[in-house]
């Protein structure tokens, strides 16, 4: 199969995601890798997959991998699968009834990318999915990596 891992990242929590799901994929699928800042017209051309992923910025993915699926023309992922991932806080950990308020209300970046990605004719083949970072700035918290992995290899087959 024939995919597209796209990523925006800010401390290199979402790229260690984004790399590792690539690393999980690449020796049984043609896959490219490409920050959200490189992608060509072409790459997303004859695709059977895409997985976009961003860091939570402000309850939201980051404006960059935005403006790159609103490029996207209509019905451009017309039978592509569609995955969406993103980075962020566990409000548990945080423990702060106003976080928690505001993520109830606002939610998290990979919702709305698997949305916008439907948007373009996708097809999500799988909720979207969070990876949790012990701090604002990271580092990804113990087990993330192989949890992303596992969730990759049960999506795209």
């Amino acid at each position: 199969m024939k995919g597209l891992i796209v990523y925006d990242s800010y401390f290199g929590n979402t790229e260690k995601i984004a790399i590792h799901l690539h690393e999980s994929l690449k020796d049984t699928h043609e896959v490219k890798l490409v920050k959200v800042h490189n992608v060509e017209k072409e790459d997303i051309k004859n695709l059977e997959f895409i997985v976009v992923g961003s860091p939570t910025r402000a309850f939201k993915a980051t404006k960059a991998v935005m403006d790159f699926i609103r490029k996207i023309p209509k019905d451009g992922l017309l039978g592509v699968k569609s995955v969406a991932f993103d980075t962020r806080m566990n409000t548990k950990d945080v423990n702060s009834k106003i976080l928690n308020a505001l993520v109830n209300v606002f939610g998290y970046a990979a919702e709305p990318i698997g949305k916008a990605l439907v948007g373009k004719g996708g097809t999500v083949v799988i909720p979207p999915e969070g990876y949790y970072v012990t701090d604002s700035e990271g580092p990804l918290k113990d087990g993330e990596i192989e949890r992303a992995e596992k969730w990759i290899k049960d999506v795209i087959k």
